[in-house]
């Protein structure tokens, strides 16, 4: 973990917005880390959902309304998960929020050892495509999503967005 309480791997936001050559950018007033800890309980899942809209509202970042959608969802999907999976042995949560000039990166962090992997969706069960749902958001947004272990045996999973418009080529329509 770095000082602000990152973990070194995978993307983080990053200031390189237009600085000259020879300056050392300063970071943006939306820019920063906040991480808050919730119960591992059915209501900390709206909670964590309002932190984060909120923190984000706040801070101004520039979230499209539909990048804001898809990252709620994201936290959502997130904290059910380690409340649904993980509360036996993690009876905390933890969601950070990590916005920089570029990317915003939401994470959930457990103390739970499983690490879960996102398994084919079976259209006859009503649950378990949340991870699927996670990843698909984050790919449609331009993004990166990965599970990590954490010093204590735990693990976060994460999900970082572009703030950025996504150029997406047009798809094809078949004419018949």
């Amino acid at each position: 973990m770095d000082s602000a309480g990152r973990r070194d791997s995978g993307p983080l936001p990053v200031s390189g917005h237009g600085a000259s050559p020879g300056t050392v950018p300063g970071p943006l007033p939306y820019e920063g880390v906040w991480r808050f800890q919730a119960p591992a309980a059915d209501a900390s899942v709206p909670r964590a959902r309002r932190a984060v809209r909120d923190l984000l509202l706040r801070q101004r970042v520039p979230v499209s309304d539909e990048l804001l959608q898809g990252l709620l969802l994201i936290v959502s999907e997130l904290a059910t998960n380690a409340v649904k999976h993980a509360a036996v042995l993690s009876p905390l949560l933890t969601v950070e929020l990590a916005v920089g000039a570029e990317w915003v990166r939401v994470s959930v962090e457990d103390n739970h050892p499983y690490r879960p992997t996102a398994l084919e969706a079976d259209h006859g069960q009503t649950g378990g495509r949340g991870l699927l749902l996670v990843r698909e958001v984050t790919r449609e947004a331009g993004g990166v999503c990965d599970v990590e272990k954490t010093p204590s045996g735990g693990k976060v999973i994460w999900a970082a967005l572009p703030l950025g418009p996504l150029t997406v080529p047009a798809r094809r329509v078949a004419r018949y």
